[in-house]
This record gives C-alpha cells, sequence and structure tokens, in this order.
C-alpha cells in the first residue's frame, strides 16, 4: 500500500536510534573511503626539479651504457664485494646470517654465498649483506662517510636474480646504486651524520644504494622510482651505537644487512604495484627536513653522470679497518726502505686523524685494533685475512711484547684532511735512530688505486679456502667478463658450496 505523500511521516524511537547508527557508520565509512581515495582525488605532488632529474636518471640507467673505464672499477667492486661475502662465511657474523637465512626461508630464489642455503630475495640481500661487511674486508667511500659494495652488491644480486637480470643490467644496477646511495649523505653532511647526529651514515647511504640497485635490476620507471625512494627514506634508520659492538654482528646488520634488506623490500614494493609519495626530498615533511634541515638538495644530483661514485671508492688492499690501512702502508713502506726486526724496535707512534683514532684504539677484535695489527705487520713482514682475524693471537706473549711498543696518538692536524685517511708511523730505534713516513693516498683509494691483479690476488685469497681453487678462479673469470652472463643467476654454484 503506497503511502499519502502529505501524510506526516511517524518514527518510533527505536528507528530514530538506528537511523542515527546508520548515520554514524555512514559517516565513518565517507572518512574511511577518503582516506583510502585514489590518487587522483588527492592534488598531486610538486615534483621538485630534483626529484625530477634524479629520478630519470635511475629510471633509465638499465639502458644507459657505462663508460670502459667504469665499467672495468664495477667489476672490481663487485669481485671484491663477492669476495668478503665468501669468506664473511666462516666468521661468526656471516655464520649467524646463514643460520636465519637457513631458518626464515621464503621462496627459494635467491643465494646466500658461501653456504647451500637458497631463499626469498629480501631475506638473501639481508645475509649476503652481513656476509660482505662480517669484518673490515669490503670497500668504503670517504667523503659520504658509508661502506657502499656491502649493501649495494647484495641487493643488486638478490634482486638481479628475483627478476633474471643479465651481467650487463647487474652491473648497471651496481654502478647507479653507488651514484645514489653515497650522494644522500654527502648531502646531509657527511661525516657529520654519525659525529654531530648520532646516526649512522653507513646505514642511510647504503640503503639508499640498494635501493637504486635494485630498483634498476626491476626496471623501475621514473616514476616508479619517485615512489621507491619514497618507501626507501621511511626505511632509512640507524643510529651510532654500532661503535658499541664488541661483535661485530649488529654492525655487519647495521651497514650492510639491514639496508640491502630495506633497499630490496622498497623496490619490491613499487614492483608490486604500490603507490607513494611523487617526492620526499621536497615538500612538507620531506625527508631532509627530518634528517638535515639545513641541507640543500641540490647536492642529490650534483654533477649526476659526471662524476661517477664508484670511481671515488676505495677498495682495501688490507683486510682491516678503513682507519688502520695508511698506518699499515706507512710501516710496510719503511720496512721496505730500512728491514728491521722486532727487536731492534724500541718504540712505534701512530698518529691518525682524531675521529678515526677512537674507532680503532685497542679493540677487542683483531681486525679493527690498530696495536695488534701494527705488531703483526712488525712481525709477519705483511697482514694476511687469517693473521688479521686470528683471535687467539691478541693472547700470544711475542705478539703482546710488540703491542706494547705502540703508541696511538689523535693528531688534530690529520683532522683537518679528513675524510682523507692519512696517517704517520714514528719508529725509533734502540740505538736512538728516528724513522717516519706519512701516506697522504692509501694503497686502494681513488687517489692510489689497486690494479685489477692486485684486487683480483686479494679475491683469491679470500676465497679460495672457501670455495676451492676451481670455483674461485671460475667466479673470478666469470666477474671480469660479466657482459657475457645471460642471467645473473649463473653466478650461483660458483658462490655456493656444494
Amino acid at each position: 500500500m503506497r503511502r499519502n505523500r502529505n501524510a506526516p511521516m511517524r518514527v518510533s524511537n527505536s528507528g530514530a536510534n538506528l537511523s542515527r547508527r546508520t548515520l554514524l557508520r555512514s559517516a565513518g565509512w565517507v572518512m574511511a573511503g577518503a582516506a583510502l581515495a585514489p590518487r587522483v582525488l588527492v592534488a598531486a605532488d610538486t615534483i621538485s626539479p630534483v626529484m625530477t632529474k634524479l629520478s630519470t636518471y635511475m629510471g633509465e640507467a638499465r639502458n644507459r651504457e657505462l663508460p670502459p673505464e667504469v665499467v672495468e672499477k664495477a667489476k672490481r667492486h663487485t669481485l671484491d664485494t663477492l669476495a668478503a661475502m665468501v669468506s664473511g662465511s666462516e666468521l661468526p657474523p656471516g655464520r649467524a646470517a646463514i643460520q636465519f637465512a637457513r631458518a626464515y626461508g621464503g621462496e627459494k630464489v635467491a643465494t646466500v654465498a658461501g653456504s647451500n642455503v637458497l631463499c626469498g630475495a629480501i631475506e638473501a640481500a639481508l645475509a649476503n649483506g652481513v656476509l660482505a661487511h662480517s669484518d673490515e674486508t669490503d670497500d668504503s667511500h670517504a667523503p659520504s662517510q658509508c661502506h657502499p659494495g656491502c649493501a649495494i652488491v647484495p641487493a643488486a644480486l638478490a634482486a638481479g636474480e628475483h627478476f633474471g637480470v643479465d651481467g650487463t643490467q647487474f652491473l648497471r644496477a651496481v654502478a647507479l646504486g653507488y651514484d645514489i646511495g653515497p650522494r644522500v649523505t654527502m648531502t646531509m653532511g657527511g661525516q657529520a651524520v654519525m659525529f654531530k647526529d648520532h646516526r649512522s651514515s653507513h646505514s642511510i647511504a647504503g640503503t639508499f644504494g640498494a635501493a637504486a640497485a635494485a630498483g634498476c635490476a626491476a626496471n623501475l620507471s621514473a616514476q616508479q622510482m619517485r615512489w621507491m625512494l619514497d618507501y626507501t627514506a621511511q626505511e632509512a634508520s640507524g643510529i651510532a651505537s654500532w661503535q658499541r659492538d664488541t661483535d661485530h654482528i649488529e654492525k655487519g646488520f647495521v651497514f650492510a644487512g639491514m639496508p640491502a634488506r630495506n633497499g630490496v623490500t622498497a623496490a619490491l614494493l613499487v614492483h608490486g604495484g604500490w603507490t607513494g609519495v611523487d617526492d620526499v626530498f621536497s615538500g612538507a615533511d620531506n625527508f631532509l627536513q627530518a634528517f638535515a634541515p639545513e641541507a640543500n638538495p641540490s647536492g642529490l644530483v650534483e654533477k649526476l653522470g659526471e662524476r661517477v661514485e664508484v670511481t671515488r671508492t676505495n677498495i682495501k688492499k688490507w683486510t682491516v679497518g678503513s682507519p688502520i690501512q695508511a698506518a699499515l702502508d706507512a710501516l710496510e713502506n719503511l720496512l721496505k726502505k730500512r728491514p728491521l726486526n722486532p727487536e731492534q724496535v724500541q718504540k712505534i707512534i701512530v698518529r691518525l686523524p682524531t675521529s678515526e683514532s677512537t674507532i680503532v684504539d685497542n679493540r677487542t677484535l683483531p681486525d679493527i685494533c690498530l696495536q695488534h695489527l701494527i705488531a703483526v705487520l712488525l712481525i709477519d713482514k705483511t697482514v694476511t685475512f687469517r693473521s688479521s682475524h686470528d683471535v687467539a693471537r691478541m693472547q700470544d706473549p711475542a705478539t703482546l711484547r710488540q703491542r706494547a711498543k705502540v703508541q696511538l696518538v689523535g693528531d688534530e692536524e690529520l683532522q683537518k684532511a679528513f675524510p682523507a685517511r692519512e696517517a704517520i708511523v714514528e719508529v725509533t730505534l734502540t740505538d736512538s735512530t728516528h724513522l717516519s713516513e706519512r701516506v697522504h693516498a692509501v694503497r686502494g683509494s681513488a687517489e692510489n688505486p689497486m690494479s685489477r691483479e692486485e684486487v683480483v690476488a686479494k679475491a683469491r685469497d679470500l676465497m679460495t679456502p672457501v670455495l676451492g681453487a676451481a670455483a674461485c678462479n671460475n667466479l673470478i673469470e666469470k666477474v671480469l667478463a660479466i657482459e657475457s652472463v645471460k642471467n645473473i643467476r649463473e653466478l650461483r654454484p660458483l658462490l655456493q658450496r656444494s
């Protein structure tokens, strides 16, 4: 029966309550719908010229041919990092990383080096990152205060295996990671990130570098790179408390495992369809405003495409902490000029930049203890991977006798040259002869680079005990001719233990 439209409408109290509940429920759905509204209903972000240049450069990287000298440097740093991963598998942080990857599982698409484990790309990136920085074997980028390779190469490898990229795209992804990650912390202020703000420059640079490498492997467009950078910024973390880590496990996570994992995660999220903020480096509540308010965003693209950061990255001659490199160079130079036996030495004074001296002063780990390693070099006339990781030798009476002669001094004059890692070694002999050597450019630095032969020799020394001579040689040949690799998964049987 149709109601007369002119008749008054009678509503019961229960009906009124129901109507109010319906209205409130409807209002809730309206608000929720607004929050989940498609991007087209929200005013688009203004994309700055810096972000336009940066994301375009990143989106085009997979198709951009690299100059021959950049190709060569990227190969050497890839080989150096893979060697650090393999050798790290026998150290406590590496064993912990492999145990994590084996227990956590995931889809079996990516390799964990130095093991027989296959797992998901995110887990593999984390594990291989920790492997790469299980000790102080991996490369370093002084202007940005980071170790780029240990996060970037594992991320490129994990994402590369996930998407089945060829060797050329893998190498371009690696080179892009080096270009992007260090620029972020250089823009933020370099060493000030850690010394003034107590953040870990290593993890921030590593996270952005790993994301760039993974995004390149994932074939992300310029627009997708912008969204990926947004998620990368949300993941940027790490504080300088890593300096109190006595086992190097947390340090391996902060420098490498976490950044590699974060970078791959950001790339896979966006590849899977996630969207985000179009420009996380400008506008309200942007990354630089939160982390470095005084930073000039133009630093993110300064000489981008002209100054290639992988060519400014150091490969370590010595498998020890970066602040110790120049000191070992200086003592080795002295011993070449005047061969000495330990009994002839009365005292050794080592001068380092003040900010560096505290990092390596009488540490409990042999590879980051300057006094111990100077004693080892004085006795052995060299420092190898095995001797620099021989914990028992730190209690050896003969080594302790020489270590007692070593004094470490933080030098303000050398600090002025930082981030250049200079060192002065002064040796006083028992006959009162005084010898002195200053190193301005560490062997392996951009100013004094190692040759291909030196990098190969280092890699062979690190990997042969783990993989065997044949697999080690095959892996080295494969990496140095990586353009011929059709699918980066071809490295898997060479990286893993049988």
